[in-house]
């Protein structure tokens, strides 16, 4: 299953290491990162396999979400094909 993580907020040290070791530790592998600021704010789209992982779609995005909120980010954790359809013109 290919999932897209969405991460926002003010930026601050450690946001993407956060969310990567979350990945890393639920055995999601990572395919494509993409992240900027401007004016402060942290804006990154992730794109990730987790086939081999265990953790079920739903836990992951609590964890991610908990994890936002923690250190002051909104973490957004879709399947693809939802991400897919939703921005589709």
């Amino acid at each position: 299953m290919k999932l897209i993580v969405t991460v926002v907020g003010r930026d601050r040290v450690g946001i993407i290491a956060s969310v990567t070791k979350i990945l890393a530790d639920n055995n999601v592998n990572i395919l494509s990162i993409n992240q900027n600021i401007l004016d402060g704010f942290f804006n990154m789209i992730l794109f990730a396999e987790a086939s081999e992982s265990k953790i079920r779609l739903v836990d992951l995005q609590q964890k991610l979400r908990e994890q936002g909120e923690a250190i002051g980010v909104e973490i957004k954790t879709q399947h693809q094909d939802i991400f897919d359809v939703m921005h589709k013109i």
